[in-house]
């Protein structure tokens, strides 16, 4: 079984301080977060940008600041930027931290209830996005909260409107209105995807680290942080980043998985 390798998603786009109030916004606490998860064990950073006032932005500027910044602290850890956003925002809004040329970036696999929200990625707007990530030479993170999503996104592999092998596919599981947390329903997702596949499971709130034990066990990747839970336990608050990356590799390590760096991550994903 490979390494372990563990994604912090620092700050997302919907959370707030008035949640927790180490929810980052401005550039420099994106920094200490990233930091933070990095020095507990994340190899990955999935980075979403704020304006200072915590209004989520898509801006090319803000993303190019918020990595250059990470890159000076912690020049060897994966950046993965959102091409997702938040609700609402148009494709050409969203695809600006590709003009970047990331090395990952993630790509949403269909439209999908989000709370009380639509989530919306057409077909049309998933292939602009796959022509840009085919165009920029940037592998794309594959986001399925559905299991048709899965099935779509294969089908457009096939068709080479995305890249397609080695694909690296993230299960986010438990967001409401969409495929629930349950091991049952990782399983049957994991065993859809192609041979050589990388693959990182997500669970949303109190579904994070009983999805992260799946995941180690069953020989995937784990994402944890702010975007996806603000909780170390039930009713306690965690203090950063670092704190849910730490437990992640508490529960690796009692499993008997060993954690990869960002070098280890980079030839398990294919970009080595």
């Amino acid at each position: 079984m490979e390494k372990l390798i563990i994604t912090a998603a620092i700050c997302g786009a919907e959370v707030t301080k008035e949640q927790n109030p180490a929810v980052p916004y401005t550039v420099s606490e994106i920094v200490r977060e990233a930091k933070s998860a990095y020095d507990a064990g994340a190899a990955i950073v999935h980075l979403h940008v704020r304006k200072d006032d915590g209004t989520p932005t898509q801006s090319r500027e803000r993303f190019r600041e918020c990595i250059d910044a990470i890159k000076r602290e912690i020049p060897d850890v994966i950046l993965i930027p959102s091409t997702g956003g938040a609700v609402g925002m148009s494709a050409e809004e969203r695809l600006q931290p590709t003009e970047l040329f990331p090395e990952m970036a993630t790509l949403d696999c269909g439209t999908c209830n989000f709370g009380d929200e639509i989530f919306d990625n057409t077909m049309p707007m998933m292939r602009i996005f796959g022509k840009r990530m085919l165009e920029n030479h940037i592998k794309p993170e594959y986001e399925c909260f559905e299991m048709g999503h899965l099935d779509t996104i294969l089908n457009m592999a096939k068709k080479g409107e995305v890249p397609g092998a080695p694909m690296q596919f993230n299960f986010v599981l438990g967001v409401p209105g969409c495929t629930p947390a349950t091991v049952g329903n990782l399983d049957w997702m994991v065993r859809q995807i192609p041979a050589g596949s990388t693959w990182t499971v997500t669970g949303i709130g109190r579904a994070a680290f009983p999805m992260a034990a799946a995941g180690i066990i069953m020989g995937g990747n784990v994402r944890v942080g702010f975007e996806d839970n603000l909780y170390l336990s039930r009713g306690v608050l965690a203090k950063s980043n670092g704190e849910l990356v730490d437990k992640v590799v508490r529960l690796a390590r009692e499993l008997g998985r060993e954690i990869a760096d960002p070098a280890e991550a980079r030839r398990i994903l294919g970009l080595a």
